[in-house]
Parts: structure tokens; sequence; C-alpha cells
């Protein structure tokens, strides 16, 4: 892995650079630059553009190409869902008809969530209902400013507003530590969301 700053990566494949936008449950899991990394690809093809979507775990990925058949999510919300929760918390919510925990993710209105829940109770029938998450991932080295930054970069790629990224990752800051890593402060951020 070539770059990495969240949702984005370059990965260096044999000499050749592969532009790659990934989940913030992925984004987490990535080694450190320099190192190997695997991931699980989706390639879309639009008239104006070609983008690669990696992943960590082929739940993730396979949860990915169910949400975009889904009338009115396309390919950055459905990663934006996937930043917003694990794919097994998004099961949990469209089997328990939680709309207002889909609506707590940026870019999910009610109408939104609504059809989720619709249109994707058949489709994860056989979705595993206790799948653990993966949680490892490797602490960030950054100062304190240079975390938040990346923290609110992230969130405002996921389609928050650059102000309430700002707010959130503010507040998970004074929760956890103004020397906490951007990887913790993300999660911090979208779990103080999720909870609102």
């Amino acid at each position: 892995m070539a770059e990495k700053h969240a949702p984005d990566l370059l990965v260096d494949v044999q000499g050749v650079g592969y532009e790659v936008q990934v989940s913030l449950t992925t984004y987490f899991d990535l080694p450190a630059l320099g190192e190997p990394v695997t991931l699980h690809t989706h390639f879309v093809v639009r008239d104006d553009a070609q983008l690669l979507y990696g992943f960590a775990t082929l739940a993730e990925r396979a949860l990915f190409r169910v949400l975009i058949k889904v009338t009115g999510v396309g390919p950055k919300m459905a990663l934006t869902i996937l930043s917003g929760m694990p794919p097994q918390e998004f099961a949990r919510c469209v089997r328990n008809n939680d709309v207002a925990a889909l609506i707590k993710l940026p870019g999910v209105g009610r109408k939104t969530a609504e059809r989720l829940v619709v249109e994707m109770k058949d489709r994860l029938d056989a979705w595993p209902a206790d799948e653990a998450a993966a949680t490892s991932s490797q602490p960030s080295q950054k100062s304190g400013n240079a975390a938040a930054e990346e923290a609110e970069h992230a969130l405002v790629a996921l389609g928050y507003k650059p102000q309430e990224a700002a707010r959130m990752v503010s507040a998970a800051a004074r929760e956890l530590g103004e020397d906490a890593a951007s990887e913790a402060l993300i999660r911090g951020a979208l779990k103080s969301m999720v909870k609102k």
C-alpha cells in the first residue's frame, strides 16, 4: 500500500498504482504504509469513471453488492452505510425494522431507510446473525491535531458536513483524550451518532 487517506487508498500492484475506495471499517484494519495488503474488490464502470472499491472481508463486499441493488442506493451511499455500521449491525437493523438507526447515517433519510428495510429483508435471510466484527486495528502515531484533521476529513468524505464532522471529532476527542489516534476518533464519532 503506497498511500492511505480515508476513504481513499493507493495500492501498488507489481508497479501499477490502483486508486481504491474503502469503507472506514476496512480502513481501520489496514496495515501500515509499505506493508502488503489484501483486499476483496468490486469494480464499477460508469460513463464518466471507472471506480474500484475494496473490502477487508468477503462479508463486507457481499453486503456492498446487495446494497447497490437497492433502488436509490449507489456505491457511495453503500460505502457510507458500511462505514457507519458493520455488516452484522446493518443486518440487525434490517431484521428489527430499526429505521431510526439507519436514519442516523449521513445521506440516509427516512424514505431511504424504509426502502432499505423493505428491500433488504429478504436478501438478508441467509446472513449470519452473530457474525463477529473484525476489531483488529493498528493505532495511528499522528499527533492529536493531525489525527483530528484526518478524522474530520474521513467523516466529510462519508457525507457529513464539515461543521458536523468537526463537532463529532471534538466530542470524541474529549471522551477519548486529545492524543487519541484518528481511527479511534472516527469510531468514537460514528458510535456517538448511532447512539443518538
